[in-house]
């Protein structure tokens, strides 16, 4: 299990909670992956689309479409762990998570089966995560949680976000 040094106060947090960051993404079977999963312009870090990732780096199971083969509450836990691989790599990328001001605008898509309409709540498993780890002044942040009729590699989530850093 990979853990990385602790730094600064959000990386005491994490410890706090007991929480891991997990491994850089490993891309499933041969599958190229050309961009950066973070990248700063200026005092904006845009993060690419994260999935749930275990430990390992590897995508967590179980996948599939939420309301079919992944239950509500599996999905938010899925989200939860698609917040750790996103601080894991913002942590990698700004090499200090102390550097984040505030989260701006985070895009939750979920993995539906027809009928499922309780995305928002899906989504709060990465909010969730994010409040605790950041408090409410810099972990606050708007939010959209759509339904997708597919998403890479059968994964129930995806968010991809936007965060303001100190300059």
């Amino acid at each position: 299990m990979t853990q990385f040094p602790i730094m600064g106060v959000i990386e005491d947090r994490i410890a706090q909670l007991g929480l891991v960051l997990p491994a850089p993404v490993s891309a499933p079977g041969g599958v190229r992956l050309p961009f950066r999963q973070v990248r700063v312009v200026g005092t904006i870090a845009y993060v690419a689309g994260h999935g749930p990732l275990a430990a390992d780096g590897t995508l967590v199971e179980p996948g599939g479409k939420v309301g079919a083969e992944v239950t509500l509450d599996d999905a938010y836990g899925a989200a939860r762990l698609t917040g750790l691989a996103m601080l894991s790599s913002l942590s990698r990328a700004l090499g200090d998570l102390d550097r984040i001001a505030a989260w701006g605008r985070v895009f939750g898509m979920v993995n539906v089966a027809p009928g499922f309409d309780r995305m928002p709540e899906v989504i709060n498993g990465f909010s969730d995560l994010i409040l605790e780890v950041f408090g409410p002044e810099t972990g606050a942040h708007a939010r959209s949680a759509v339904g997708q009729a597919a998403l890479p590699f059968g994964i129930p989530v995806e968010i991809e976000a936007e965060v303001h850093l100190r300059a």
